[in-house]
């Protein structure tokens, strides 16, 4: 969807993404710029839940004293540890 901004700089959400997310007049909303020129707009605390749920996740399965290579080397069967026994 388009839409135009405003000599003030303003611009209007549309209709179907205001319902899409529960926008309604009043509401105050976090914009922030991306590093490839976008701009998010989101309910205030949305990215902070985001980012407690991944911090409990990585609590739940935590990957310590290992590194990416090995990790790579285990998922393609090439850790030593880790080959399927020959019979």
């Amino acid at each position: 969807m388009t839409t135009t901004i405003t000599q003030k700089g303003q611009v209007t959400l549309p209709k179907p993404v205001r319902d899409a997310v529960g926008l309604k007049p009043g509401d105050r909303v976090e914009v922030r710029a991306t590093a490839s020129g976008g701009v998010y707009i989101e309910k205030p605390g949305v990215s902070s839940a985001y980012k407690a749920r991944l911090l409990a996740l990585a609590e739940r399965r935590p990957i310590r004293g290992i590194t990416t290579d090995e990790i790579m080397e285990m998922s393609r069967g090439e850790s030593e540890s880790f080959r399927p026994k020959k019979k």
